[in-house]
């Protein structure tokens, strides 16, 4: 009787085993490293051609006849274009493992993702070695997807990496400066990008179609408001660096860091409200701050005509976003 208590004790604990071990290695086993899941939000590829890893051979490559293209929206659902026909599902991430589905695979590694390529990874059921799709950037203009006036238009927010920027001025700038017969190291300003697209509702007398400003670690401000009857009008003005500065210490005070990188509806009031007129435009907001970056979009922002809110998200969000606005619109 102990015996057989003693396996089946023994049996129970091998399972429970074997089971969390072939769970660690489902996420843990990945070949590539974490992928920020900001490097694929709003971003727009064009397929190129197709590589078998082992033997480094190119198996299919683009061309008119089998044009393809995907764009990952930022509500981790995605448009595909294949050869004229377009359709539509969900992604998520998990670490370097992107679940989306395309022509019965469920599952890629991300092998790569930068501003020149992506590149997709699988292993197909009783194949041998692997493969990989690579992919190019691509410009909204030169993309299949039409996106709706009430949609956000494609912005860089993934910006400079502050060390290329420095970089680029170091190699433009090769004078040292001596002091008492030693170099002195010149101090590198910590690098700051600012970027609001979006907000408000569409719809009105005179529709806005584009809502932008953009703040660069230089000081440079730039805003950009098109509306149906006024066309574009184009603002520019320079933010004095100990402001800027203050402004991005300011933003760090407000946790803007530990916010959630989405804010959506939770009540079906709110999913109602995004399918009534004027119609809501989602907000986003990007911030860089020397290391530190995040990326938030809130879908409905703001309140409506009727002094509704239909969003929960932390109210020091529209402290921040009022005084970029503020910022933006003030006479110098």
């Amino acid at each position: 009787m102990r015996l057989l208590r003693y396996i089946l004790t023994l049996s129970l604990l091998l399972g429970m085993y074997f089971a969390v071990d072939a769970q660690t290695r489902s996420t843990s086993d990945s070949p590539y490293g974490n992928v920020n899941e900001d490097k694929l939000i709003e971003t727009k590829w064009k397929y190129t051609y197709a590589l078998h890893v082992e033997s480094n051979t190119t198996i299919h490559q683009a061309d008119k006849k089998y044009e393809f293209f995907i764009y990952f929206k930022f509500d981790y659902s995605y448009r595909q274009f294949l050869n004229g026909k377009m359709t539509r599902g969900n992604w998520s991430l998990n670490g370097s493992e992107l679940f989306y589905n395309f022509k019965h695979i469920k599952k890629f590694y991300i092998a790569e993702v930068s501003k020149e390529r992506l590149v997709l990874e699988f292993t197909q059921p009783n194949s041998k070695g692997a493969y990989q799709y690579h992919f190019i950037p691509v410009k909204s203009e030169d993309a299949p997807f039409v996106v709706p006036a009430n949609e956000l238009p494609l912005v860089d927010v993934e910006g400079d990496d502050p060390r290329s920027i420095m970089k680029r001025k170091s190699k433009k700038k090769k004078k040292k400066k001596k002091r008492r017969g030693s170099d002195v190291a010149e101090v590198k300003p910590v690098y700051i990008s600012i970027e609001l697209i979006g907000g408000g509702f569409y719809g009105g007398i005179d529709p806005v179609l584009r809502d932008f400003v953009q703040i660069k670690s230089t000081g440079r401000l730039i805003k950009e408001f098109q509306s149906v009857q006024n066309g574009l009008i184009v603002t520019k003005k320079d933010i004095p660096r100990d402001e800027l500065e203050a402004f991005a210490e300011y933003i760090v005070s407000k946790d803007f860091f530990e916010f959630d990188r989405i804010y959506d509806c939770d009540s079906e009031a709110c999913m109602k409200r995004k399918k009534e007129k004027p119609t809501p435009i989602p907000l986003r907001l990007s911030v860089a701050y020397g290391q530190k970056k995040k990326v938030i979009t809130i879908t409905v922002w703001g309140r409506d005509r009727n002094n509704v809110q239909y969003v929960p998200y932390p109210k020091e969000l529209d402290q921040i976003i009022m005084s970029i606005q503020k910022m933006a619109s003030r006479l110098d």
